[in-house]
């Protein structure tokens, strides 16, 4: 079926954000299991989470500049595990659980599986990611065929600066940035980039033309095939929710979905602001949340028997967590944060963090 409308570009658009979405917590949980996170294959994960995460921030671009709202922080977007791989035929089956060469070619490998040469675009029930983007470029060149589609890209809204995404280890800049979207050149780009990194479309191993960056697939499969030794992993409980948990350990799974869902609500305020201060330090905001509260948080829940009696750990649930409007976002997770920090030693430093936080953007539904 040909998405023939700009709305139904638009929510095939928003299909492909969830989509990026939708394998983070999956590669971040497989991640966080690996005991050595100076690791090259704990690395290699993070090198292909921060891509995702570039992916979702040119699909939602494209959003912003065909007439849409992106939406983050909202319950129907974020994802909940074990799920399927949203629009997929046939279907993969996303859990959260350790990281394993099982786990790779079971679930992180078909994900990224790149596309036969000559595959057809897919605008649903796709084979590959690859195909399902094809099926937006091609919407995207026959509705602009007007040259009407981008008439007001609205710039100013998306994550327009090239300095908002820096590539990490295992990853090369010239393989694909952030940039806006404001024609057809700029989506095609868009496209390419995601596709590239992603599965490479045809059977090769690179992203870059230089030939420095595997695509994610090519990534998985030098995990799971031992190029990369894996080395010991946490006994983390697969697809966990915090009542799981002892008792002791919900706060801290309760900080870490906060934070995380926080994210979103940052991302929606991202999309919604043009003013470039805000938008500046909404960006480094987000760094810092990822960063400086949901490793450590990740970290120190997979180190932790998940009950007094069970020889598995805990681990990031990555569960939607539901502010309420009695105050920001940003006041209830401080008040989250100061009962970790009173009751675990070990997390006193995420005080600082929370107090660093630059912006107290009210809570958005997208």
């Amino acid at each position: 079926m040909a998405i023939e409308t700009r709305t139904a570009l638009t929510e095939h658009l928003q299909w492909a954000m969830q989509v990026e979405l939708s394998t983070v917590p999956t590669y971040l949980y497989a991640m966080y299991s690996i005991d050595d996170n100076g690791s090259d294959p704990y690395k290699l994960i993070r090198s292909v989470v921060v891509e995702e995460m570039l992916h979702t921030a040119l699909a939602a671009n494209l959003v912003v500049a065909v007439g849409g709202n992106p939406r983050f922080y909202d319950e129907s977007v974020l994802p909940s595990y074990p799920m399927d791989l949203p629009h997929h035929d046939p279907p993969i089956r996303m859990n959260l659980e350790r990281c394993s060469p099982d786990f790779i070619e079971r679930v992180c490998m078909p994900i990224e599986h790149p596309g036969a040469v000559g595959a057809v675009p897919e605008d649903d029930n796709y084979e590959t990611i690859g195909q399902f983007y094809l099926a937006i470029e091609e919407a995207i060149e026959r509705l602009d065929d007007d040259g009407s589609l981008f008439d007001d890209p609205q710039v100013e809204r998306q994550m327009l600066h090239p300095g908002y995404y820096a590539p990490v280890e295992f990853d090369e800049t010239d393989s694909g940035g952030l940039h806006p979207i404001e024609d057809i050149e700029s989506a095609r780009r868009a496209i390419e980039t995601v596709i590239h990194q992603g599965e490479g479309l045809r059977d090769e191993h690179w992203a870059d033309p230089s030939h420095h960056e595997m695509t994610h697939y090519y990534k998985f499969k030098a995990i799971a095939n031992g190029t990369y030794h894996l080395g010991e992993v946490r006994p983390v409980l697969e697809n966990p929710t915090t009542d799981d948990f002892d008792p002791a350990l919900h706060p801290v799974s309760d900080l870490f979905n906060a934070a995380y869902s926080y994210t979103y609500v940052l991302m929606d305020e991202l999309y919604t602001t043009t003013d470039r201060d805000t938008k500046d330090a909404l960006v480094r905001d987000l760094y810092t949340v990822m960063s400086g509260m949901l490793s450590p948080l990740a970290r120190y829940l997979t180190s932790r028997p998940a009950s007094e009696t069970s020889e598995t750990h805990a681990a990031p649930t990555f569960e939607f967590y539901r502010f309420d409007d009695s105050s920001t976002p940003w006041a209830q997770i401080r008040g989250l944060t100061t009962t970790v920090a009173r009751e675990t030693g070990e997390l006193v430093q995420l005080n600082g963090v929370v107090e660093s936080l630059q912006t107290r953007p009210p809570l958005t539904t997208g």
